[in-house]
């Protein structure tokens, strides 16, 4: 068993903070087991509150308007780029590896082959600060020679279905999106036209309105999960291949923090 403390009703809720990447009941019910955990680790509620969107999310962390969160690689190497990385509870692990890839896509049947190809052709990607729906994708279309004039038409979607969607509907000859979502429309006759370079996966943080005591037991607890079968059965409900939450630095970001440099230069910023 995971040690706990009674949960003390009376105290106002923690907030564990999560970004839209899913809709928003989805997300709730998938983080609710890992809340309950959590809530017993430390004697105290622990309510899962989903973000309007991503920026609204990252504004949320930095002002400490939530007690924790979990957050996409891209958001928190923003933070990070501006000195305020918040305190590192856990990455998560998936099959064994803290790393995870996107997919640039394309529908089967189309001349697209190269990122080269695009030229000339409609783009879709997720939210704005989405690490594989826009982002990483982004820098990879740069190094192929595309940038955004060189596109009939580049258009934000807000989530990866949507992007799937919009590619399978023939809206878009392309589009970017993490790789489970293209296991899921790969079938339905989605193609793959370039992976992403490896990145490191997404992460808890803690906010400034936690003491240390209260962050180490969280630590504690997120790393602990995997070696008892309630922990597990929590983080394989926020993701079926999860194995694991394993510790953190900010250097596991720094792939990352160097392409999104190169994106700011450019004029893309997260």
């Amino acid at each position: 068993m995971i040690g706990s403390f009674p949960v003390r009703a009376a105290e106002p809720p923690l907030v564990l903070a999560i970004h839209p990447y899913r809709p928003a009941t989805t997300l709730v019910q998938v983080f609710q087991p890992l809340a309950d955990i959590l809530g017993q680790s430390l004697g105290r509620t622990v309510q899962v509150d989903i973000s309007y969107d991503y920026q609204t999310h990252v504004d949320r962390i930095q002002r400490d308007q939530v007690d924790l969160a979990y957050m996409g690689p891209a958001a928190f190497v923003g933070m990070w780029a501006n000195g305020d990385p918040k305190r590192l509870l856990g990455r998560l692990e998936i099959a064994g590896a803290p790393t995870f890839h996107g997919m640039i896509v394309t529908s089967e049947g189309s001349p697209v082959h190269a990122l080269s190809d695009l030229h000339g052709k409609r783009m879709a990607f997720g939210d704005p600060l989405s690490t594989m729906s826009h982002l990483v994708p982004r820098f990879m279309l740069l190094q192929a020679g595309v940038g955004e004039s060189d596109l009939a038409d580049m258009q934000f979607l807000g989530s990866h279905d949507d992007v799937a969607l919009g590619v399978l509907m023939g809206r878009f000859d392309a589009g970017a999106v993490k790789q489970e979502v293209f296991d899921k429309y790969g079938p339905r006759g989605l193609r793959g036209l370039q992976a992403t370079p490896e990145i490191s996966e997404h992460v808890f943080v803690a906010s400034d309105r936690l003491d240390q005591t209260q962050v180490d037991k969280l630590r504690r607890t997120l790393i602990g999960l995997a070696g008892h079968k309630e922990g597990l059965t929590a983080l394989r409900s926020i993701k079926s291949t999860a194995s694991g939450i394993v510790s953190a630095t900010v250097e596991d970001y720094r792939n990352l923090r160097d392409i999104l440099a190169d994106l700011k230069k450019r004029g893309i910023a997260p």
